[in-house]
């Protein structure tokens, strides 16, 4: 039921890792939605099936294929303007879902395939839906690092993008609470959550106002928790 595969990366030039979880009653026969679930800073593949294993259980419940690609350390999962060496954007869009749905028996549309993620990759999964529309319909995040500018002396980014004095409007750019501008209400099915004690709280809290402004429908849940496994672990349920 759990397949470790490697893709390999046309810009980085290296083979990849990707955990896919298929139902346990999974047949060619059948065709399944897609959610790609997305690692946090620091991390890698196979923490969300390691940490959370009850995602096979949900995998055969709900009857979808769950992919777990590799993020790199410290990526954001965008393409680094700075970092050649880490350009995960074009590796997860360009390689990584061509090779499922050519490997696996998937409903290759954007309305059967979603993307959510925790912390960097919170952001990572919102950052990837919002500039691939044509590929997701839906996009969730979980205490989801949404504005880059709130830790600019942290997790690395500035290695990633440069430094905020000197590349501001690429920090600016590349922040999810930026980017939802250009979305159209219910083009994307959206749900953001997130723990009230979480350092990435206020700006969890400060999203949700940006699209209540922007009268894009979301889900958007807070409730007592912070950043650690214990919330994810439940997280992932409703997400």
């Amino acid at each position: 039921q759990v397949d470790t595969i490697s893709v390999y990366s046309q810009k980085m030039k290296k083979e990849i890792k990707t955990v896919v979880i298929i139902p346990e009653n999974y047949t060619a026969k059948k065709h399944y939605p897609v959610v790609y679930l997305l690692h946090g800073y620091s991390d890698n593949y196979a923490k969300w099936v390691k940490t959370v294993p009850a995602i096979k259980t949900l995998s055969t419940e709900h009857q979808i294929i769950l992919v777990c690609p590799d993020g790199g350390y410290s990526s954001w999962y965008f393409d680094s303007p700075v970092d050649p060496t880490s350009q995960y954007e074009s590796y997860i869009i360009k390689d990584l879902l061509p090779y499922v749905d050519a490997h696996y028996s998937t409903i290759p549309e954007r309305t059967a395939r979603a993307i959510t993620g925790l912390s960097m990759g919170g952001h990572g999964a919102l950052y990837l839906a919002i500039r691939n529309r044509e590929l997701f319909g839906s996009a969730g995040s979980m205490s989801g690092g949404v504005d880059l500018r709130s830790s600019t002396k942290l997790f690395d980014i500035a290695k990633k993008i440069g430094s905020i004095e000197t590349h501001h409007d690429e920090w600016d750019d590349r922040s999810v609470i930026n980017m939802v501008d250009v979305l159209k209400n219910k083009e994307l099915n959206l749900i953001i959550d997130c723990g009230v004690s979480d350092m990435f709280y206020l700006i969890n809290a400060g999203l949700h106002r940006r699209l209540m402004a922007l009268q894009i429908d979301h889900d958007y849940i807070e409730r007592p928790g912070e950043h650690n496994w214990q919330y994810w672990d439940n997280s992932i349920r409703y997400q």
